[in-house]
């Protein structure tokens, strides 16, 4: 079993949004919450089963210590820095 951490990148594999990076908000059983900033917003993240996420090793330390008072915009930063924009 994978373990995952709040601010922790991740693709979605299944869904309308499959292939899509978000980063992980919360972590609640089998469930993840997941927001990217632009299409699913921090106030409304979406809720995913673990087995339906492809983890990756790169968690953004500044989005883990301080999830309650991120923005969207910072989310998005997060996500570019990691696909290298």
């Amino acid at each position: 079993m994978i373990n995952f951490q709040i601010g922790q990148i991740v693709f979605s594999k299944s869904g309308r949004d499959k292939g899509m990076p978000f980063v992980v908000l919360n972590v609640e059983g089998e469930y993840l919450y997941l927001a990217d900033g632009k299409y699913r917003l921090i106030a409304k993240p979406k809720k995913k089963k673990l087995k339906h996420v492809q983890p990756t090793n790169t968690v953004n330390e500044n989005v883990a210590a301080l999830v309650s008072g991120f923005s969207d915009s910072d989310l998005r930063k997060a996500i570019a820095e990691f696909k290298g924009i």
